[in-house]
């Protein structure tokens, strides 16, 4: 810090590194991983991938934030049945904690009820996303998860800027070829604004049945798995359909958390942890 006068506390010198007028370039250097949850289309459960990362992570003893700017559509306050407005701190905004190691904003913590709609041109978007990223008193971190809206729209673009130097971006699909066909739009996307493809995870492949536990394959197979080696990229794996996975969401209580036995379960934790081994190399 420099030794000028702080506007907002009134000291000098190191004493200022943990007041509010903090520079915002010190706090995304606090986080020391940043990763993206993209996807080509919606309804490919991007949002809960993102929240069943940002959990799993938090067990592993690490220090997460987890950041929804799924602007029009945000699930996370719902995907861990998280309520209550936004605080503030002098020029900071403060997260909620879901844990001791997880932090948690999203915009629809701004709304006034789950049935709020968003309606914001380009501009006050990326305002909102800068201040989410440069604003909010993350503290130190080891991985900040950012679940983006599905496309490759104005929010993809806000967020990568404004985070310069994001470690990468997981990419979710389903295994049938109209939302391959959308994947392969987000990784060219990723690829034109130099943002590495960490993986792709192929969500929704194939029901356990409860009764003789075999795979169905209600849609097509293997559809993730082909534009990985496409696009020449990391498959981390397939999750399959488990109604669990769905009730958990719904009472806030993310599968990984809630049942880590589960089928569902351990297949996410098998594809973070190659997510994040590809993040370490």
């Amino acid at each position: 810090m420099s030794e000028n006068n702080c506007s907002s506390c009134q000291s000098k010198g190191s004493g200022c590194q943990g007041c509010p007028s903090a520079s915002n370039t010190e706090n995304i250097n606090n986080i020391k991983k940043k990763i993206l949850v993209m996807s080509g289309k919606g309804g490919v459960g991007k949002s809960s991938v993102a929240v069943n990362l940002a959990v799993w992570l938090s067990m592993q003893g690490k220090q997460v934030g987890l950041l929804d700017i799924d602007l029009h559509g945000p699930s996370v306050p719902k995907l861990l049945d998280i309520n209550g407005g936004i605080e503030e701190l002098g020029n900071y905004i403060l997260p909620i904690d879901y844990s001791k190691t997880l932090k948690v904003m999203s915009v629809g913590f701004l709304l006034q009820s789950e049935s709020s709609p968003v309606i914001w041109r380009g501009p006050a978007k990326h305002g909102v996303i800068e201040q989410f990223v440069n604003k909010v008193m993350w503290g130190n971190l080891d991985y900040l998860i950012v679940d983006c809206p599905p496309g490759t729209g104005d929010e993809a673009l806000s967020i990568t800027q404004t985070l310069k130097n994001a470690n990468g971006a997981i990419v979710v699909t389903t295994p049938q070829e109209v939302s391959v066909v959308d994947v392969k739009k987000c990784i060219s996307f990723c690829n034109k604004i130099k943002l590495p493809v960490i993986g792709v995870i192929e969500n929704m492949a194939g029901l356990i049945c409860p009764h003789c536990n075999k795979k169905i394959d209600i849609f097509t197979y293997g559809g993730g798995e082909k534009v990985s080696k496409e696009f020449a990229v990391k498959f981390l794996g397939s999750v399959p359909i488990d109604p669990e996975v769905a009730r958990t969401g719904d009472i806030g209580k993310p599968i990984v958390e809630s049942d880590s036995n589960n089928a569902s379960a351990q297949a996410l934790a098998e594809a973070f942890k190659l997510a994040i081994d590809s993040c370490s190399e």
